[in-house]
């Protein structure tokens, strides 16, 4: 049978960002799909050459809108290590807060982004109100709204008081409420189930030796959580990673459900044994040496690697995103997939193209 290739992307009305694949057809199978990536490159990592490392922390902070904090935090977190600074208790349970914050956020909007990719619209509209309403909370407390600007070298720029903490976690029980709405809806439809179960289906070998990372590797049963490092206060709190078996797509959105609640609580135990004290420490001197730094983005595990020669401005900085790690998993679960579900097999990875590219 004759083969045909059907572009998929950069505008594709389900892509919130700009992918192309070229996908090999035989009748409506997917043969094989070959990515193209680099239409967004932005040049960041060349960045560090012109703006001091404690600037720099704005320019990390934007390699993506969605998870910015936890961008942010990774970099202030590798200098940190690197110049040995004493990160005073509270900032790092208080970017616990807000890493969580951030990871509801995004998990939302791509609760959405799925609903919408096999024609949900109401369950799009509702998960983005719901977010709405968390991102109000994410400006009371830090100012921004998806470019949060709090973190910075040594710790934080704001602090939440108590009674604004009060606020807080009586509307997180709130959005708490309405999110096991959405997901009751979301997991429990019939038609939703028919769209994602045994779809896609990538086995606990194949999605450990494809090198894939956060709920793409947990929804196939393997228990890894960069968290459980215990950076920031993540080894003063109580948590394991949500896991799946199956391996298919109904199983990646079950995972990013559960860690919406899994988020919720690790806000409450933060804000119940946050310590009073300062949220941050001066920072003198100039970095020197190379350090890796390892955190949890709402995709998965992100690396960052910086290289610092004793002046202001670092010599080299690197980042391994969540995307870049699970598209090779995305080809493999695409080769003789229907055509007609290639939409939401690349939305179950959660592609953040702006991060990949950089």
């Amino acid at each position: 049978m004759a083969h045909t290739v059907i572009p998929f992307g950069p505008q594709h009305p389900v892509l919130p960002e700009p992918i192309h694949l070229d996908l090999v057809i035989e009748d409506e199978r997917v043969v094989e799909a070959v990515p193209s990536i680099g239409f967004i490159h932005r040049g960041l990592e060349k960045l560090v050459e012109k703006k001091d490392y404690q600037e720099f922390v704005y320019v990390a902070e934007r390699v993506c809108g969605i998870c910015s904090f936890i961008h942010g935090e990774t970099f202030c977190h590798a200098v940190e290590e690197l110049m040995q600074i004493p990160v005073p208790p509270r900032a790092q349970y208080l970017r616990v807060i807000w890493g969580e914050m951030s990871r509801i956020h995004s998990h939302l909007l791509w609760l959405g982004l799925t609903a919408d990719a096999f024609g949900f619209e109401a369950l799009f509209m509702h998960a983005w109100r719901v977010r709405e309403r968390l991102l109000d909370l994410i400006e009371a407390t830090t100012g921004g709204r998806v470019i949060f600007g709090a973190c910075k070298i040594g710790g934080v720029r704001r602090d939440i008081p108590k009674d604004q903490m009060q606020e807080v976690l009586k509307e997180l029980q709130r959005l708490e409420s309405d999110m096991r709405d959405i997901v009751k809806i979301f997991l429990d439809d019939s038609s939703v189930k028919d769209r994602l179960c045994e779809v896609g289906v990538l086995s606990r070998d194949e999605a450990y030796d494809l090198g894939c990372v956060g709920p793409m590797l947990r929804a196939s049963g393997v228990a890894q959580d960069t968290r459980l490092r215990g950076y920031a206060a993540y080894g003063d709190l109580d948590f394991a990673p949500v896991t799946r078996t199956e391996g298919d797509c109904y199983a990646r959105c079950a995972v990013r459900c559960e860690e919406l609640f899994q988020s919720v609580d690790l806000i409450r135990q933060a804000a119940a044994r946050m310590p009073e004290g300062e949220i941050s420490v001066k920072v003198t001197g100039n970095p020197k040496g190379e350090f890796t730094a390892r955190t949890e983005q709402p995709r998965g595990e992100v690396i960052y690697y910086i290289k610092a020669n004793g002046t202001k401005n670092l010599e080299r900085f690197r980042v391994r995103t969540p995307t870049f790690a699970n598209l090779p998993a995305l080809l493999k679960i695409l080769q003789g997939c229907e055509l007609a579900d290639v939409p939401v097999l690349v939305l179950t990875i959660d592609p953040c193209i702006s991060c990949t590219e950089r």
